[in-house]
């Protein structure tokens, strides 16, 4: 906890270039995703505000305050840290969620994040490629049972006081001192109307929603490509569900539309958050215009079972994760071997780039044994604990915290 603490002050200190709370910088692993290359100077001079690195801060915040919290029930030196991340989580959503004169990373006529281009002169503007770069901030989301706020009645008053005393900081985020199910609280970027907006997109096929999982870029982009010129040269995002055509980061990893296991798991953890809070009462379509009603869970589940299929045999006997290649798809010797590639065609499935990357591509079997030994009404009983194989399964006997509040 406390190398991450040094980390996390890091962050906080050294890629937040106006202490704003909004982010640039640091190196999260998606590499071509942008229209400029992120880890290089920009053509237009000026400095980009991160919704992706804002939206991992928020998230960062969330996983240290788990932490304090669970250490605090055993050592009250932590309570005070546990409040510190706190507040620190209030200050970075609100900045992320932010809807003033100023141009912020939520664009309210698309219902979508963006990352912001901070211009020498004073100017920006959003740049609006619709990415994973936008759904990472629903992906900062965790609900709190309260037992530190039971435990510490005084840090219960001292959180009350921070947010009633603020009440902006909550205008444009979901309020954290709104009860959900089994009195759980959430603490979230996306409100109810902003989470809607954001999954109407993720969950469309023509979008995000792939016969196999969440694409990395929308398919908007095969029609529309995303086009700025900047020091004489033009620059370009389009849908390309394959590899790369660009020699951005070696040219052998691809984020404008093939499929990632590790940013579609932290999607699945994120929607069972929002589903052990909000229930069975909130109900999306799924896919977008298909008039199938699904709650949180039920889409967790779905997008699961569409990265399953990418390595099971489908009607004619064929994986899609071998695409069409005849030795792996007809070889006796090979046809059942499965190799978990790194990332996937967000069309047909066919495994792309390294052919051995089992560390997070073996996150599929982590979903497929969560949805086997869960079930919808054992989420909303135990909460986040159902999905934590390490955790005994039973319901706490401890109280719910009264204080609005997370912790």
């Amino acid at each position: 906890f406390q190398k991450l603490l040094l980390n996390f002050t890091w962050w906080v200190n050294r890629k937040d270039r106006t202490g704003r709370n909004v982010f640039e910088g640091g190196f999260l692993g998606l590499d071509n995703i942008g229209v400029f290359d992120r880890s290089a100077p920009l053509p237009t001079g000026g400095y980009l505000e991160q919704a992706d690195g804002t939206a991992w801060m928020t998230l960062y915040c969330q996983n240290m305050l788990e932490i304090a919290g669970e250490l605090a029930l055993t050592d009250p030196d932590y309570a005070d840290m546990a409040l510190k991340f706190v507040e620190h989580f209030m200050w970075i959503a609100s900045a992320m969620g932010h809807l003033g004169g100023d141009t912020g990373m939520w664009d309210d006529e698309d219902g979508f994040y963006y990352d912001v281009l901070r211009l020498p002169d004073g100017r920006a503007e959003r740049l609006k490629v619709r990415s994973m770069v936008g759904l990472l901030p629903l992906c900062a989301a965790t609900t709190f049972e309260g037992k530190i706020l039971a435990k510490y009645p005084e840090l219960a008053e001292r959180l009350r006081w921070f947010l009633d005393t603020r009440p902006e900081l909550c205008a444009a985020i979901h309020d954290p001192r709104k009860s959900g199910v089994a009195g759980r609280r959430l603490a979230s970027i996306l409100d109810e109307n902003r989470l809607r907006r954001v999954l109407e997109k993720m969950l469309d096929e023509e979008e995000f929603l792939s016969p196999y999982g969440i694409r990395s870029l929308s398919r908007h982009h095969a029609e529309h490509p995303y086009v700025i010129h900047a020091g004489g040269q033009e620059y370009r995002v389009s849908y390309l569900p394959a590899e790369s055509d660009t020699g951005m980061f070696g040219g052998n990893s691809n984020w404008r539309g093939p499929i990632w296991m590790p940013v579609n798991a932290l999607i699945i953890r994120a929607l069972l958050q929002y589903y052990s809070y909000y229930g069975d009462n909130f109900l999306v379509e799924c896919p977008t215009g298909s008039g199938r009603v699904m709650n949180l869970y039920q889409v967790a589940e779905e997008i699961s079972r569409r990265l399953a299929s990418i390595f099971l045999k489908d009607q004619d006997g064929r994986r899609p994760v071998y695409g069409g290649s005849r030795k792996f798809q007809d070889d006796p010797h090979w046809r059942d071997l499965i190799l978990f590639y790194e990332y996937f065609h967000g069309d047909n499935g066919a495994g792309l780039g390294a052919s051995h990357q089992t560390g997070w591509t073996g996150l599929v079997a982590r979903t497929l044994h969560l949805f086997a030994t869960n079930s919808p009404e054992q989420v909303l009983a135990v909460g986040r604990a159902s999905v934590v194989p390490e955790t005994p399964v039973t319901a706490s006997p401890e109280p719910v915290g009264a204080a609005g509040g997370l912790a």
